[in-house]
Parts: structure tokens; sequence; C-alpha cells
């Protein structure tokens, strides 16, 4: 056989052999939650964005899962951190080291003992209003934390396309994500977004307002865990047809001492009615953008909900009520950023117009 044709079907095999190995990861790096879709397997990791750090030699001992049960519940010498902030890093080194954590989970120490061309491609989700300074701070953390080759993609794009919707057809698909800190709203089309509104209000919000309600209305203290279990229990974007309670404890602000309240799905309604109200008026705001060509899509198709705030009861009925625009919670709404993110990495050739250029 020729020297030319062996050189030629060795790098064919080498071409097969790197797609073999390498991953092709979509990641939600979510203030709240971290998803992670990898090609062929679906969604594989579903973790809290959270990482516990012991402070006297700055080690992580614990992410995720694990780290969420600490908080509240730690000695001085462990500090509990969300290093994601309203969409974006607020620490950038136990943002890396998050990311490590999650990649290596996946792929093992494979970045270690082969060739770099098979480390993993990332695609990761960012809100579509920062700054190109936090664009570059998410892809030099996935590149530090071991990815081969890192992309961004905005979240309600993400979101768009993990739920399903037809955004490379010239027909306008608008979609609400709601995360743990950001709000977005837009309208896609032909693979891009055409308008968008965003919020910094997402489940996070919602959780500090049932605190605080909590705390003017009964002196109790609670903590955010138990916000967010109030809210998931008995939370309500609108006033429930039965009236459901739920018993919460927490610690009498007058004198000290832990105390047992009972707190009703009606009163969560009413402490949250600020948060649901800068919602709607970024819903509100992206409809009065769009062209009226594809408001008129809307109309018929209607606006698709996503991102764990979607799963509120009746916010989309609230919507619905609010803008006149029929809008229904996509299946599996909490994974449809990781589904879109990995759609999009799977078929990046069609999607790299649409994505941003990450400043060098």
């Amino acid at each position: 056989m020729p020297a030319r044709e062996r050189r030629t079907i060795g790098r064919h095999c080498q071409d097969n052999e790197g797609t073999m190995f390498q991953k092709h990861i979509g990641i939600d790096l979510g203030t709240v939650n971290v998803l992670v879709h990898v090609k062929g397997r679906g969604i594989v990791m579903h973790e809290p964005s959270v990482v516990a750090i012991r402070l006297r030699d700055n080690k992580m001992v614990a992410v995720g899962h694990e780290a969420y049960d600490m908080l509240g519940r730690t000695p001085e010498s462990i500090e509990v951190a969300r290093p994601m902030r309203d969409g974006v890093i607020a620490d950038f080194v136990v943002t890396e080291a998050m990311l490590r954590y999650f990649i290596e989970a996946i792929v093992g120490n494979m970045n270690r003992l082969i060739r770099p061309v098979f480390k993993p491609k990332v695609m990761i989700s960012t809100p579509k209003g920062v700054t190109s300074v936090e664009e570059r701070a998410v892809h030099d953390a996935a590149m530090q934390a071991g990815a081969g080759a890192a992309y961004l993609i905005p979240e309600p794009l993400a979101a768009a396309y993990g739920a399903g919707l037809p955004i490379g057809t010239p027909t306008g698909n608008m979609v609400v994500d709601m995360g743990g800190g950001t709000t977005e709203a837009a309208v896609a089309s032909m693979y891009d977004i055409v308008v968008w509104s965003s919020v910094r209000v997402g489940g996070n919000r919602f959780d500090e307002a049932i605190v605080n309600y909590i705390r003017k209305k009964y002196n109790l203290l609670v903590g955010e865990q138990t916000a967010e279990e109030i809210k998931i229990g008995i939370g309500s974007a609108l006033p429930l047809e039965e009236e459901r309670s739920m018993e919460v404890r927490g610690r009498d602000q007058v004198n000290g001492l832990p105390k047992i309240m009972q707190i009703t799905s009606s009163e969560v309604t009413e402490a949250i009615q600020e948060p649901l109200q800068a919602v709607v008026s970024t819903v509100r705001a992206t409809l009065e953008k769009t062209p009226p060509e594809l408001a008129a899509d809307i109309i018929d198709r209607g606006m698709v909900m996503t991102g764990g705030g979607s799963q509120l009861r009746n916010i989309a009925q609230l919507l619905t009520q609010e803008t006149g625009v029929p809008a229904y919670v996509a299946e599996n709404p909490i994974a449809c950023v990781a589904l879109g993110a990995g759609r999009a990495l799977e078929n990046y050739e069609i999607m790299r117009r649409s994505l941003p250029i990450v400043p060098s």
C-alpha cells in the first residue's frame, strides 16, 4: 500500500477514535442548580450549584446535594456558598472548582491520561444580558476545568431549543425562562433571538419574599431552605380554590426560642406578589417589542415556560390572565436549558452564527 494512502487511513482512524472518546457536554450553569446533558445519554446530572469550602486551607469539601444539605448548619470553619449569582459568576475560583468536579464526574480522569484531543467539548448557557467580561469568565472557567473547547449559548435560546420549539423556522417562538436568579422572556426565530427582556428576579427572590413576609408578620426567622419548602409545598401565583396550610418551624425574633406556626397558601400568594409582578412586566415588555408578524404567531402558538420557577402553581394562568396570550409549561421545564445546550452543540455548524463570540 502506498505511504500516502496509509497516512490517509491513519488520519481517518484517529478522527474516528477522537469522536468516539470525546464527550459532547451541554451545561445549564444556573444560580440554583447545575444540569448536565451528555450526547447519547441525555441529562446525566442535576445538582444544586452549592459548594462547601474549608476555610483553613480553602479546600472544597462538598459539592451539590451534599453541600446543599449543609446550608445554615455548618461550623465557622466551613463556608457554604453559591458561586453563581443572578446567573453570572460571583466567585471565579469556586465556579471553576465546581465545574471541574462535574466534568471529571462525567469523563473521569480521562483528560489526564490521554491526548488533549479527547477533552470534552462543552456548551454552557449564560443569561442573554451578560457583559463580555462575564462571558469571558464563564468560558475561562470551563477551559480551566478541563474542557477541550467551550462555547456559550444564551439561556432563552437554549430553553426554546430544549423545549422543542421550531426555532429554525421563520416563525415567532416565545419562551419565558424562570431560573433561580433571573427571568428572561424572548422571541426566537431562525436560530436566533429577535427580541428579549430580562429581570434579575427568580426563584431565590420568591424565597426571600417569603422569609421577609414571615419575619414581619409573625416575628419568626426562617432559613432559605424552609422558604423554598413552603413555596414548593403550598405556593401559588393565584389564590387556590382550596386553601392549603403548612407547618413552619423557625426561631422567634422576640424571645429567641424555637417556634412552630401555620402558614396558608393565600399568605404565600400575598408574600410573592412583588416578584410576580416583576416577571409579568418583563413578559409584557417583550411582547411590546415583538414585530407584528411574529406577534401573530405567538398569539396562535402561545408562550412556553421553562426553568424551575415555572413549576410554581398557576404561574402560566397568571401570565395568560395578565397578557391575553396563552401560556403553558414545557415538559420537564427544569431540563430544557441543558437539553438545548446539548442539542446546540450537536448542531454547532448550524448554530454557530447565533452564538456569542467570546473575546480573546
